[in-house]
Order: C-alpha cells, then sequence, then structure tokens
C-alpha cells in the first residue's frame, strides 16, 4: 500500500500533522485509540494551550528553534479552531485553557479535521521494520494479525517520549531518528515531583499553600504539594524541568506575605498568643507543626525579639532542600530533549540530512512549561510539517 505521507503517533502533533498534509495520508499509532495523552490530560478536559504561550516558555538545547513554529501557528490559531468546532472553554489560571466538558473532544475534533482532510487512522498497529528507499520509506506494520507492507514518500515521526510508559510510550522516535543518522540529545523526566529518600514529608502528604520555588536557574510562584514520596504540584513541577541531580532547592513558604511586620503587630496586639498558633493562621497547622522541630519557634510572640522574627522569617522564605531524584518517567508529563534541532529545519521541521523525513511534538528537544504550553508545541510543530508536506 502507498500513502504519500505516513505519520507514526496518532497523538496532538500526529494528528494535527495529518489534518494537513494533503494528499494520500495515513497515521498510525500501537495503542487501542488515537490521542490517549489527550484524553488524560488537564483531569479529563484537556489544556489544551495557553493565552500566553510564546518561545520564552520553552527549553531546548537551541532556544530560537520553536520560534518560527510557535509564530507561524499560534495559541490564538488553535483557539479559532476550538471555536470552530463549537467546543466551550475556559480560563483557569495563569492563561491555562481547559474545555468546559471532556478532553474527548478535542480528540474528535481532531479526528474530524482528519476526515475532512481524507486521512486515514489505524490504531493497535505495530511497527516492525523501517527501510530508507529511493522514492521515500518502507514500513512494515502489524495491524489486526496481518502483516502489512507499506510505502511512503514523507515519514514523519509523532511518537512522543518516554513519560508516561504505562500508556505505551517509548523511545521509538529516538532509535528511528538515530537510525537516519539524526543526534538525540539527553533526555529525562520533566514536569514531574521530587522524591526524598527518607520520606521526610509523609506525615505532611496532602498539604498544600502557595509557594514559590527556585534555583540558581529560575523561580516559579504556584501551589505546592506534600506527598508521602516527597513534593509535588505546580511549582515543583514547573521547577523539576531546571533541576539535576544533586542541586539544592529554595522553598519560600511565604512569597506573598509581609511575615515580620505581621508578627510584629501582633506581638504588640496579642503578644500572650502562641508564636506557632499565630504562624497558624498564615500556613497550615500541620507543616507548622512539622517546621517547629526543626526551625526555633518556641514561646510566646511577647518572646520573641526583633532579630528571632527576621531569623523566623529568612527560615519560612528559604528553606533549602536537596531532593534524591525525582519521580521519574513513570509520572513525568513530558520529556526533556529528544531529537536534537540541529538536524531539523526550524520552519518544516524536515530532517535536513534526510529529506522527507519529519519530526514533531514531544519527540523533539523543545520542552514546555506546565500549563497548555506542550500542546501549542504540538499544534505548531504538527502544523507547520503538515502545511510543508503540502507545500503551503
Amino acid at each position: 500500500m502507498d500513502f504519500d505521507t505516513i505519520i507514526l503517533g496518532a497523538g496532538a502533533a500526529g494528528m494535527m500533522c495529518a489534518a494537513h498534509c494533503g494528499g494520500r495520508v495515513l497515521a498510525i499509532d500501537h495503542a487501542k485509540a488515537a490521542g490517549e495523552k489527550i484524553r488524560i490530560s488537564g483531569g479529563g478536559r484537556c489544556n489544551f494551550t495557553n493565552m500566553y504561550a510564546g518561545p520564552g516558555n520553552f527549553l531546548s538545547q537551541n532556544p530560537h528553534f520553536c520560534k518560527s513554529a510557535l509564530a507561524r501557528y499560534t495559541q490564538w490559531d488553535f483557539i479559532d479552531l476550538v471555536w470552530r468546532h463549537k467546543i466551550a472553554w475556559h480560563e483557569k489560571t495563569l492563561g491555562q485553557l481547559f474545555c468546559d466538558g471532556s478532553s474527548k473532544q478535542i480528540i474528535q475534533m481532531l479526528m474530524d479535521e482528519m476526515a475532512n482532510a481524507g486521512a486515514e487512522l489505524w490504531v493497535r498497529a505495530e511497527l516492525r521494520d523501517l527501510r530508507k528507499t529511493e522514492s521515500g520509506f518502507a514500513l512494515d506494520v502489524d495491524r489486526e494479525g496481518q502483516r502489512v507492507s507499506l510505502t511512503c514518500a514523507n515519514l514523519v515521526l509523532a511518537t512522543g517520549g518516554k513519560s508516561i510508559p504505562k500508556m505505551g510510550a517509548t523511545g521509538l522516535a529516538y532509535d528511528i531518528a538515530r537510525q537516519f543518522g539524526l543526534g538525540i540529545t539527553d533526555t529525562r523526566a520533566a514536569l514531574v515531583p521530587f522524591t526524598f529518600s527518607d520520606a521526610k514529608f509523609k506525615e505532611l502528604s496532602g498539604v498544600s499553600l502557595p509557594a514559590r520555588l527556585s534555583n540558581t536557574r529560575t523561580s516559579f510562584d504556584e501551589a505546592l504539594l506534600f506527598t508521602h514520596r516527597g513534593l509535588s504540584g505546580p511549582s515543583v513541577l514547573q521547577l523539576s524541568s531546571y533541576w539535576r541531580e544533586g542541586e539544592d532547592i529554595s522553598v519560600n513558604l511565604i512569597p506573598d506575605l509581609a511575615l515580620f511586620d505581621v508578627l510584629r503587630d501582633q506581638r504588640q496586639a496579642g503578644g500572650r498568643k502562641a508564636l506557632t498558633t499565630e504562624l497558624a493562621r498564615h500556613l497550615p497547622s500541620r507543616l507548622v507543626e512539622f517546621l517547629s522541630r526543626i526551625i526555633p519557634m518556641q514561646g510566646n510572640l511577647a518572646d520573641q525579639s526583633d532579630a528571632a522574627l527576621i531569623e523566623l522569617v529568612k527560615a519560612l522564605s528559604n528553606w533549602q532542600l536537596t531532593p534524591s531524584g525525582t519521580e521519574g518517567y513513570r509520572t513525568a508529563e513530558v520529556t526533556l530533549g529528544g531529537i536534537d534541532t540541529d538536524d531539523l529545519s526550524s520552519r518544516t521541521m524536515e530532517a535536513r540530512d534526510v529529506p522527507g523525513l519529519y519530526a514533531i511534538g514531544e519527540a523533539v528537544d523543545v520542552t514546555g512549561w506546565l500549563g497548555g504550553y506542550n500542546f501549542q508545541w504540538a499544534w505548531s510543530s504538527g502544523h507547520a510539517a503538515g502545511t510543508a508536506i503540502a507545500g503551503r
């Protein structure tokens, strides 16, 4: 069977690409249904883009690579597509856009776009062999108990990265890229919780609060969640993409509170109140009890000198921690690193030295922040490859 374009992977990037390629197009996925990561995203409502998406929200060895694709197909283009399909949506926080209903609406929208373009979709299909030919590529695929031989002029790698292996994620895109001489940058789990080998926060499991997490590279102000294994929540997931093993992180538990002024005022108004009681008005009580064992906070407010209060505020605003690691690909939302952007055209996503070979989405060394950015990269990179193949 001969196709103009075959897309390996029917996730966000793959389906977007299939809807724009033109000609005879086939998208293949080994999962039982297309768009499985879309389905589970955003608590089932799909955080499908971010109003503030821009190049500064992405990590890559080449920070300029994503600019072309993001500029040619923006968040506003995707929002317009969502509107045209009459999918209701809302902004949650920090520009994050979610479906009012189900993430399945986004999947159906993409499948409808593929159908309108005449693209075919095969699920439960396994790639068994792949070869370069004079006119393109030859593939052997197992489908419904049959071995099927396919040929195509264009091949698109859209199988994603290694994150969430229980959903079938593998390093297939990297293996194929290496087969054709493309480089792979170091990969690791990103947007992932931190772990601590001594289970030091087990008693705080479930406690959450707004916090500022920082390291020497960056800082994020969002929710922090203590778990039985360590730290999670948006601020942690964001910082994890900028963290390296063995590094310290700084946790500011009072990022928006002038705590010294508050405590000094309360010392005058109600000095007989226990310091921990006053702190529990501003921080979760279980956290205050935990911290009281590692930070001096005994006695009443009246017992605290200005110097003591200053030291307390310093401790709460710069709590130094050293994670032992992360939860890894098992729970990571994305993979950091991937197919080297030096080997791809930033405008078309085509391999520079392998005509007809394209790489898009999470498989590429472009990783977004938490909050819809990685879906926007999928839409933008998929659109870039699709329109390039179509000659538009």
